[in-house]
């Protein structure tokens, strides 16, 4: 996954805020201020390096060479010194967008993993729902109370029921509800 602003940075010098998914927008700003501020320097000691390498050109004699030859000397060490300040500006930018990067799919994984489990319970909460109201619809378990729990799908039963019967009836609706994948029927036969 490219990372637009560390391209942005390289081809235009802009300091313009992008946008970007999963990073909230003070750290994007605090990080794009940084990385401003690093170019910008960069870029103002390359411009004062070159400036001072050019005037001290002016006034030393160097073994004898021309002022063109002196001038020739300080560019070449200018361009020199620009591409070695390129090179921090563009490695420190790389660490950057790397970091982002890992921190952008941190927060994608933590979301999914969250959504994950309010998926889970709700699921949860509607096969409950539809065995409670199974059950509530049978004429012969209507009249019970029996409590309904599930946890990833497997779905408790427990109360008190008049005979076996009631009991099994109860298991079998509760298996044949859409999203159960097991039944504890914990259901205690008293006749009464």
């Amino acid at each position: 996954m490219a990372v637009p602003w560390v391209r942005s940075r390289v081809l235009d010098f802009s300091c313009n805020p992008i946008i970007i998914p999963g990073v909230t927008m003070k750290n994007q700003l605090e990080n794009r201020f940084a990385a401003c501020l690093r170019l910008r320097s960069s870029l103002l000691l390359a411009n004062a390096l070159t400036l001072t390498l050019a005037l001290s050109a002016c006034g030393k004699q160097e073994d004898g060479k021309t002022a063109g030859q002196q001038l020739d000397s300080a560019l070449a060490k200018t361009e020199q010194a620009g591409e070695q300040a390129k090179a921090k500006t563009e490695s420190a930018l790389a660490k950057a967008g790397a970091a982002l990067k890992d921190a952008t799919q941190k927060a994608e994984s933590s979301g999914i993993e969250a959504a994950s489990k309010a998926g889970d319970k709700l699921d949860d909460m509607t096969i409950t729902a539809a065995v409670s109201s199974s059950l509530g619809k049978d004429p012969d378990l209507s009249a019970l109370k029996i409590n309904v729990d599930t946890k990833n799908g497997a779905v408790t039963l427990n109360g008190i029921a008049p005979s076996q019967a009631a009991v099994d009836k109860a298991s079998a609706i509760t298996k044949a509800t859409k999203g159960v994948r097991a039944v504890d029927n914990k259901l205690q036969v008293k006749a009464g």
